[in-house]
C-alpha cells in the first residue's frame, strides 16, 4: 500500500473515530489484534479493536466535544506519522477529578504501522501534563495523569 493511501487511512481514523464518534470505523481500519501503545498512558497498551472501541467510547463520554486537527502527516511505505492537536471540554469525572467543564487544548503524535490497508500497530505520545494542568488538578493529583484512558468505573 502506498504512503498516500496510508495517510488517507489515518486521516479517516482521526476524522471518523475521534471527531465524528463513528466507533464502527475502528473495525474497518484496524486489524482485530492491533496493538496501540501510549493512548491511555505512557506504557499502556490497548490490544484489539474491541478494547480500542471501549477506550474511545470512555474518552468521548468524558470529552464529547473533541475536535482533532491533523497539523502534520507524512509516511513512508507502511508507516505513517501524524502530529495532531485537539480541543476538548471535560464533561464527565475522569482521572479521579470532578468535571471541570473547562476548554482544554492538547497536542500529540501518533505513528502507525499498516498492513493490507489496516493499522496493525500504533504508538502515541500526547501531553498528559498539560491536560491535567488545564483541567485544574491539584499538584497532589498529578500522578493520575496516566489514568486518563484506563478502565475507570463508568
Amino acid at each position: 500500500m502506498s504512503a498516500q493511501r496510508n495517510l488517507a487511512l489515518m486521516r479517516r481514523l482521526f476524522r471518523e473515530v475521534w471527531n465524528e464518534g463513528k466507533l464502527e470505523t475502528i473495525n474497518e481500519l484496524l486489524e482485530d489484534d492491533a496493538e496501540i501503545t501510549g493512548q491511555g498512558g505512557a506504557d499502556a497498551r490497548i490490544r484489539g479493536r474491541a478494547n480500542l472501541m471501549a477506550f474511545v467510547g470512555r474518552t468521548r463520554r468524558a470529552f464529547p466535544d473533541v475536535k482533532v486537527t491533523i497539523e502534520d502527516a507524512f509516511g513512508s511505505r507502511n508507516r505513517v506519522v501524524v502530529r495532531w492537536s485537539a480541543n476538548i471540554t471535560q464533561q464527565e469525572d475522569r482521572m479521579g477529578m470532578p468535571t471541570s467543564s473547562k476548554p482544554i487544548r492538547i497536542t500529540g503524535m501518533m505513528m502507525a504501522r499498516m498492513r493490507n490497508e489496516k493499522i496493525v500497530e500504533g504508538w502515541n505520545n500526547w501531553d498528559r501534563f498539560a491536560t491535567i494542568q488545564q483541567i485544574g488538578a491539584e499538584p497532589d493529583n498529578l500522578f493520575l495523569v496516566n489514568r486518563l484512558g484506563e478502565g475507570l468505573p463508568d
